[in-house]
């Protein structure tokens, strides 16, 4: 899949392109006093109330979404490797007033699809023309024993990344971290082996004798064959001095919180810290307002992001099915701005925007050691189904620039954060 940074730049300006005549100046007018409410406060949540109102100011947009803080899940592991605190990847919602944007915190108790209502924890009861839904993910039980405190996953940023750093921290130098990623489909492929990457970055500069157990239910991962390569460069992988440990098609069955025991098909692994991430669902929301399937996702339309089930309500973000597209914060970005512009256009009845999306993916295996992943996407008229833009996109070539990489990660981080909560 690897292509020149051109190829990728030209191909990715197509999808700008479509971009700007979906968000230009010449924006659709839906009816007057239209009200569309967003439930999900994250990549997806933020982006779709934004563009609705920048597409149309006046249509009525309200973001519904219990926290009042929000902390990114791409940068938590730099949170958890020392290299960020957590304070810098959390941002609060009060600059969405100056957009336009009603923000309403408390939880979303009932969607109700015929009456077009959502009803809320605090008793409010709150009618909608359009309702965008981005959920984000929930755990499935697929771990006996399974206990977030003892073994977080810290796959939702905030206070379990805060626990996981700390028991770090309190672990003994030559103490074992064992790490068991969760199987396909789930938020951000590529996000145990850069969690892996930034703990053996702690490790080898404050704990040199310490070591880490991957244990992965799949055959293979998002990057691995960059991901390896990195950890050959920092870590000593492949060699009788690794600190990464990595074992595909193992499966941990249960957890033994007394013990600090994770048992396999094969053996039992004890851990000093472990970190369990459980295999992946849509948001608990999406289940309530009955937006699944049996996948435990949400199918939609690919060119409205609009629910196959219920009409009217919009899924985006990692809740959906949206395959090829992953599940990731760039995705549910593009997804919001997709959905943005069918949202608004469904208002006016008129035809919904050909769609494109971008994605890419950045990740650190050192501090100043960067890698990432990019794709474009468009619809495939045949199926009407999302597909890759063939000769698009691509991974950081072997001999690609590791610190130049670093660097884009950090401004993909900032510039994207920045598009959420400026």
């Amino acid at each position: 899949m690897s292509i020149s940074r051109r190829g990728f730049v030209k191909a990715a300006g197509a999808a700008a392109a479509l971009s700007t005549m979906m968000f230009g100046t010449h924006n659709v007018r839906a009816a007057s006093g239209s009200k569309v409410i967003v439930i999900g406060g994250g990549f997806g949540g933020v982006i779709a109330a934004k563009y609705i109102k920048r597409l149309d100011p006046s249509i009525d947009v309200t973001l519904i979404e219990a926290s009042t803080t929000y902390a990114t899940c791409p940068g938590s592991n730099w949170v958890i490797g020392g290299l960020r605190p957590m304070s810098s990847i959390t941002f609060d919602y009060k600059n969405l007033a100056g957009h336009g944007i009603t923000v309403v915190h408390d939880y979303v108790t009932g969607i109700d699809a015929g009456a077009k209502t959502v009803t809320l924890e605090g008793g409010n009861t709150m009618s909608y023309d359009r309702l965008v839904v981005s959920p984000g993910v929930d755990f499935a039980d697929n771990v006996a024993g399974y206990d977030a405190e003892k073994a977080p996953h810290a796959w939702k940023a905030g206070p379990q990344t805060e626990l996981l750093r700390s028991q770090l921290e309190a672990m003994p130098d030559g103490g074992t971290f064992v790490i068991s990623p969760p199987p396909n489909p789930f938020r951000c492929p590529p996000g145990p082996a850069e969690r892996i990457s930034m703990v053996a970055h702690y490790f080898k500069t404050h704990k040199p004798k310490s070591k880490i157990i991957a244990l992965d239910p799949k055959g293979k991962f998002s990057k691995q064959g960059l991901f390896v390569q990195g950890w050959k460069d920092n870590y000593g992988f492949g060699t009788d001095n690794s600190m990464i440990e990595y074992r595909h098609d193992t499966k941990v069955n249960a957890f033994n919180a007394d013990t600090m025991t994770l048992e396999t098909d094969v053996d039992d692994i004890k851990a000093d810290v472990a970190c369990i991430i459980p295999a992946q669902k849509a948001g608990k929301i999406a289940f309530t307002a009955g937006l699944t399937n049996d996948s435990g996702w949400c199918p939609v339309s690919a060119t409205s992001f609009e629910s196959t089930i219920h009409a009217g309500i919009h899924v985006i973000g990692d809740a959906s099915i949206a395959s090829p597209l992953p599940k990731s914060g760039y995705a549910a970005n593009s997804e919001a701005k997709v959905c943005a512009a069918a949202v608004v256009a469904m208002l006016k009845g008129v035809d919904v925007p050909e769609p494109a999306w971008v994605n890419t993916c950045y990740s650190l295996v050192a501090p100043n050691y960067g890698i990432s992943v990019a794709a474009v996407y468009e619809i495939n008229h045949a199926d009407g189904k999302i597909a890759s833009v063939k000769g698009a996109g691509g991974l950081t070539p072997m001999d690609g620039n590791r610190m130049l990489e670093a660097v884009f990660a950090e401004s993909w981080w900032n510039n994207i954060t920045g598009e959420m909560f400026g």
